[in-house]
């Protein structure tokens, strides 16, 4: 009985450490973004704006 206790007690605290380890790798981790000179959909839009201005 107190064997099954055990176990469980200890496959519980793996899954909360695990949990929280790649969690906080999760969080760690740094996203890459585009710089605004290389985005071609932002020139687009800026070439659209100005066609409608000239409308």
């Amino acid at each position: 009985m107190y064997t099954v206790l055990v176990v469980s007690i200890i496959i519980i605290i793996v899954i909360l450490l695990l949990a929280v380890i790649t969690t906080s790798k999760a969080y760690d981790y740094q996203h890459k973004v585009d710089s605004l000179e290389n985005n071609p959909y932002l020139h687009d839009e800026n070439k659209n704006e100005k066609k409608e201005e000239l409308k």
